[in-house]
């Protein structure tokens, strides 16, 4: 089956590198106009762009800080006047802080990661949400993360944050379903990417790794777009207030397969 998502307008949030290129360029290889929002690195916005233009899709970049309620607004209102609204808001911005044991994390780098995260989140959900309820169709999809369920040493904050957004997306999917807007998520797992090289990198490390997934490879960013795009179609149209997770089995309680 192949999904088109002609004409869609989507926002995919902190779209410059990672995953968040690759679920850009694959709504773009679905045929959606795709605004590439990004915070610093203009260039790396740019190449999305140029590649979602050969695709042969719309795309504009926008810079926002998604933590900043105005700066969202400012960023909603480049879509409205280019587009003239939304049908896809992908919110894939996050950071992980950095890890630190509670007791020695600073608060304001915390606070940040929440910010970021989850605060973030409900301020484009809610830009988009304003425009989708008003026009009785719309999909808000958040990247979560296999932490949402799977604690995290050293990193409360991420995983706070992550586990904060399935509770967001199942009350917001509860608030627009009257009005046929999806709310959900997909939850990644160890996925492949330039951020987590010093892992994949060290043999040691990837074979500790690979142990907690049970197809025994770590994913692919393009394996996320995938369910990405199929989320936000109507293929899963009747699909919302959950997280779909796409982890290898990690979920699956691995250290299990041998027995207990």
């Amino acid at each position: 089956m192949e999904i088109r998502l002609n004409g869609k307008r989507a926002l995919v949030t902190g779209a410059n590198s990672g995953i968040g290129r690759a679920l850009a360029i694959g709504l773009g290889q679905s045929g959606a106009r795709v605004a590439v929002n990004y915070v610093s690195s203009p260039d790396k916005a740019d190449e999305v762009v140029a590649e979602i233009h050969r695709e042969g899709a719309e795309a504009m970049a926008v810079r926002a800080d998604v933590s900043d309620a105005a700066q969202v607004a400012a960023m909603f209102g480049q879509i409205d006047q280019a587009w003239g609204g939304i049908d896809v808001l992908v919110n894939n911005a996050g950071i992980d802080g950095g890890a630190t044991v509670a007791w020695e994390a600073d608060p304001a780098a915390w606070r940040r990661v929440l910010d970021i995260n989850l605060v973030g989140a409900f301020l484009c959900a809610r830009e988009a949400m304003r425009r989708m309820v008003a026009q009785k169709s719309g999909v808000v999809l958040g990247i979560s993360s296999v932490h949402e369920l799977i604690p995290w040493t050293g990193f409360s904050a991420y995983t706070a944050s992550k586990a904060g957004m399935s509770m967001l997306v199942k009350t917001l999917a509860q608030e627009a379903a009257p009005y046929g807007v999806r709310v959900l998520a997909v939850g990644p797992g160890a996925i492949k990417t330039p951020i987590n090289a010093n892992v994949w990198n060290d043999p040691k490390l990837y074979a500790d790794l690979l142990d907690k997934i049970p197809l025994r490879r770590m994913g692919t960013p393009e394996e996320i777009a995938a369910m990405v795009v199929f989320l936000v179609s109507d293929a899963a149209a009747y699909v919302t207030g959950t997280t779909i997770f796409v982890d290898g089995g990690m979920l699956d309680y691995p250290d299990f397969q041998h027995g207990g």
